[in-house]
C-alpha cells in the first residue's frame, strides 16, 4: 500500500546528502522529464522579475527562493519526507518517529513534486521552489507530467491511497482500478453532517498517517485499511467507486 502526499511550499535548507543525482531517484522512467523541468527552472531563474511572477514569490523571500533554485543541482540533499515542512509535514513529524515507524514511512509514503514528479519517501532531494501551478518557460507542468506520472502509478502494485491536493493529482491521475482511491478529509459537525475541511485538511492528513504508521504494520487492502483506521479513532469508509472518506476526530468545520 502506498500513500501519495502533496509536497509543501516550505522546505528545510541544507541536508547531510550530496548534490542531486537524478539517476538515484525512484522511478527512473521520469529522469528525462525531471531534467526538462530542471532546465526550464534554470532558465526562469535568470530573470528575477519573471521568476517572482511565475513562482508567486513576494519581494521579501524572492532572493532566498531564487538562491535555492539557482543552486538546485549543487546544493545538499535530504530525504524527501524530511525536506518538506508546513502544516501537513509538521503534523507528520517523521523525524520524531521510532525506527520501526520510520521504516514504514520509507516503504509506504511517496511525495508528488512539481519538480521531480513522483518521489519515494527517502529520495534525496535539494530545497527548491516550484508549485503545480507555476509557469515555466516553454513548459506546462500539467501537460508535461500527467501521462508520465500516471504510467508510473499504473505500474505500482498494491493499493494507492491518494492524499494529494487536486492540483497535484492533476500532475499524475490515478489509474482506474478498485484499489486506487482519492481520500476526502471531512469533519462531522454537531448536526451530524460531514463537511470537507480546508486548513485542517492538511493537519488531519499528517496526524492520521502518524497514527496509522506508528500503530504497526500497514494493512494490505483498502477494506483492512478502513477497519484499522476506524479502530484507531479515524473513521474511514468508501464513499464512492474511487473515493474514501476520512473523518478527523474532534475537529469541527469552520463556521
Amino acid at each position: 500500500m502506498l500513500f501519495l502526499l502533496p509536497p509543501s511550499e516550505t522546505k528545510r535548507d541544507g541536508g547531510p546528502g550530496p548534490a542531486l543525482a537524478l539517476d538515484s531517484l525512484a522511478h527512473t522512467s521520469l529522469t528525462d522529464a525531471r531534467r526538462a523541468v530542471l532546465d526550464a527552472l534554470a532558465e526562469l531563474s535568470t530573470d528575477a522579475d519573471r521568476a517572482a511572477r511565475a513562482l508567486k514569490v513576494g519581494a521579501r523571500s524572492l532572493e532566498a527562493e531564487l538562491g535555492r533554485n539557482r543552486a538546485v543541482t549543487t546544493s545538499a540533499t535530504m530525504p524527501a519526507i524530511e525536506r518538506y515542512t508546513g502544516v501537513l509535514y509538521d503534523a507528520l513529524a517523521v523525524r520524531e518517529w521510532g525506527a520501526d515507524a520510520r521504516r514504514r514511512a520509507s516503504r509506504h509514503l511517496a511525495v508528488h513534486s512539481a519538480l521531480f514528479g513522483l518521489l519515494a519517501a527517502d529520495d534525496e532531494i535539494p530545497a527548491y521552489r516550484l508549485s503545480h501551478d507555476s509557469r515555466l518557460p516553454g513548459l506546462r507542468l500539467r501537460a508535461h507530467w500527467a501521462a508520465a506520472n500516471s504510467a508510473v502509478l499504473a505500474d505500482i502494485e498494491g493499493p494507492l491511497v491518494d492524499l494529494r491536493s487536486e492540483g497535484y493529482g492533476a500532475l499524475g491521475p490515478l489509474p482506474e482500478r478498485a484499489d486506487a482511491l482519492f481520500v476526502r478529509v471531512v469533519a462531522v459537525g454537531d448536526d451530524g453532517v460531514a463537511r470537507a475541511l480546508n486548513h485542517f485538511n492538511k493537519k488531519g492528513k499528517g496526524e492520521y498517517l502518524r497514527a496509522l504508521l506508528g500503530a504497526g504494520p500497514v494493512p494490505e487492502s483498502i477494506d483492512a485499511l478502513c477497519a484499522a483506521s476506524t479502530a484507531l479513532g479515524w473513521p474511514m469508509r468508501r464513499s464512492g467507486d474511487a473515493e474514501l472518506e476520512l473523518v478527523v476526530p474532534g475537529t469541527l468545520p469552520p463556521r
